[in-house]
């Protein structure tokens, strides 16, 4: 007899691999949001609170923390507006519309692959940023936050190079930020602050 695999039953956003998916079918609201990598969900809990009228979609990968958060949201009620489901970004993003229903874009700490073969797993690239671009709203905001400085400058890198996006930071014609300015943190921006490491945060204005 096979033994079941864990979380097989791991929330997903549509059944078949091609199917296009409208977001206001997985979470109601009257603006839309995208965390990327929600991991084991502090953001996306912080943000449901500051944030009470916003639908809330995040995906991530890893289908123990997709199917735990997604519970978790459940049990305290938020489900109807705030969701996690097991997918890769990148592909899942593809298949998510309409286009322009998102206000904002988040990915917090991504990335955490460091050898030379595994550039292929990285999630910021070309095809997150063509469909991130595709999904925001004009006007719309991405941001990325790192506590690797490196990372901060390969990503403002990338991002430079998609035409559809501006630096929307502290100062003009840069991306970076001191502070968080959406009322809410991943548990990983959390250790940092307490451990007094620094935060590379970039935010950009879809035009």
């Amino acid at each position: 007899m096979p033994i079941p695999t864990p979380y097989v039953n791991a929330p997903r956003i549509g059944a078949g691999e091609e199917t296009a998916v409208d977001v206001r079918t997985l979470v109601i609201g009257d603006t839309f949001e995208l965390e990327v990598g929600p991991g084991r969900g502090g953001f996306i809990f912080e943000r449901a609170a500051a944030a009470p009228q916003a639908g809330l979609v995040g995906l991530e990968i890893r289908r123990k923390w997709a199917t735990i958060v997604d519970s978790r949201l459940a049990k305290q009620g938020l489900s109807p507006r705030a969701r996690v489901f097991a997918e890769d970004a990148k592909w899942a993003m593809r298949r998510m519309g309409p286009d322009g229903i998102f206000e904002r874009v988040f990915m917090h700490f991504p990335d955490p692959w460091w050898k030379k073969k595994h550039e292929k797993r990285l999630v910021m690239g070309d095809v997150f940023l063509r469909e991130a671009s595709r999904l925001l709203k004009k006007g719309g905001e991405l941001f990325v936050q790192t506590d690797v400085e490196e990372r901060a400058a390969l990503y403002e890198e990338a991002i430079a190079t998609e035409s559809t996006f501006v630096p929307f930071g502290d100062a003009e014609g840069s991306p970076r930020l001191a502070e968080n300015p959406y009322e809410a943190r991943s548990p990983r921006e959390h250790r940092a602050i307490a451990d007094q490491l620094p935060v590379y945060r970039l935010r950009y204005r879809r035009i």
